[in-house]
C-alpha cells in the first residue's frame, strides 16, 4: 500500500525502521527494549519490519575500554566487529519475550552498487521477512573502508527502504521532529509536513553534527527523506522515544510526502 500521510503507518504492510547511536548505545542502551516492544506491536498485527540500527562501533567502545571513539580506521573496524555481535544479542534479548526471530545483515555500498550483490540482498531480506525474522541491518563496518562507507545509517535505510519497496521509512533521532533552525534557537518552529515538491532551499535545518558516539543529524536525515519520498515512500522523522505512537499513526514528527508511485 502507498503510505500518503502518518496516519496510514497503522496500516502499513512493510516498515523500515531506523534508529540511531545515540538513542540506544552506552547510557541510552535502556531504549532498546522499548523500541523492540513497538516494533513487535507493529509486527504481531502482520507488518513486515526491518530495522536500521546503528550503534556497532559505540556499543564496542566500552567494552574494548576505549577511552573514546576512536579515529582510526582499524580500531572502528575492531570496535565494530565486537559492538555488532553485543548490539544483536540485546536486540535478540529484548525480542525474546515476543517470540520474534532477529535476522543479522550486514551491507556495504559496493553491495547495493553491484547488480547481483543487490538482488541477492533483496532475496535475503524478502525471505527473512516471508518466515517472520526481523531483519537488523547496519553498515558492515568491519571491512568498509573510509572510501566505500555510506557515511550515515540515514542513507542506508533510505537505499533499504528503496531496495524492499517499502510502504514506508521511519527515521528515529533525538528530536521530535525537525525545526526550521537548531531546536535551541530563538524562533525555531517544528516542521509538521515537507511536501513532495516543496522548495527547501529556504530553510535552515541545522548543521551536520559529530557526536561522541555517532555521525549525522538533521541535514543527513533531510537529505535521505528526499530520497526515499521522490521513491513514492513516505517517511517520518521523529524521536526515538515517540517510535510506539509513530507506528499507531499518531500526529508526530515531520511527514515528508511521497511522490506518486
Amino acid at each position: 500500500m502507498t503510505t500518503v500521510n502518518r496516519a496510514d503507518l497503522a496500516s502499513a504492510g512493510r516498515i523500515v525502521v531506523k534508529v540511531g547511536s545515540s538513542s540506544i548505545s552506552g547510557e541510552a542502551s535502556w531504549r532498546i527494549p522499548m523500541i523492540v516492544q513497538a516494533l513487535s506491536t507493529a509486527h504481531r498485527r502482520g507488518a513486515e519490519i526491518i530495522l536500521v540500527s546503528s550503534g556497532a562501533i559505540a556499543t564496542g567502545i566500552p567494552v574494548l575500554a576505549l577511552e573514546s571513539r576512536p579515529t582510526d580506521l582499524a580500531t572502528q573496524q575492531a570496535s565494530a566487529a565486537v559492538g555488532q555481535n553485543l548490539l544483536v544479542y540485546r536486540y535478540q534479548e529484548a525480542l525474546r519475550p515476543f517470540g520474534i526471530l532477529a535476522g543479522q545483515v550486514l551491507l556495504t555500498t559496493g553491495d547495493l552498487e553491484n547488480a547481483t550483490s543487490r538482488s541477492n540482498a533483496r532475496r535475503a531480506m524478502d525471505r527473512l521477512l516471508a518466515l517472520r525474522v526481523l531483519p537488523i541491518v547496519n553498515e558492515n563496518d568491519t571491512v568498509a573502508t573510509q572510501e566505500i562507507r555510506f557515511g550515515d545509517n540515514d542513507r542506508l535505510a533510505a537505499l533499504v527502504a528503496q531496495l524492499l519497496d517499502a510502504d514506508a521509512l521511519v527515521l528515529l533521532s533525538d528530536v521530535e521532529s525537525l525545526y526550521t533552525k537548531p531546536p535551541a534557537d530563538p524562533g525555531a518552529e517544528p516542521i509538521d509536513l515537507v511536501r513532495s515538491d516543496a522548495d527547501l532551499s529556504g530553510l535552515e535545518f541545522g548543521a551536520s553534527v559529530v557526536n561522541s558516539v555517532g555521525t549525522g543529524g538533521a541535514a543527513t536525515k533531510v537529505s535521505a527523506a528526499r530520497m526515499a519520498a521522490a521513491s513514492g515512500i513516505g517517511v517520518l522523522v521523529t524521536s526515538a522515544d515517540l517510535v510506539g505512537k509513530a507506528l499507531e499513526g499518531a500526529a508526530v514528527g515531520t511527514w515528508f510526502e511521497p511522490a506518486g508511485r
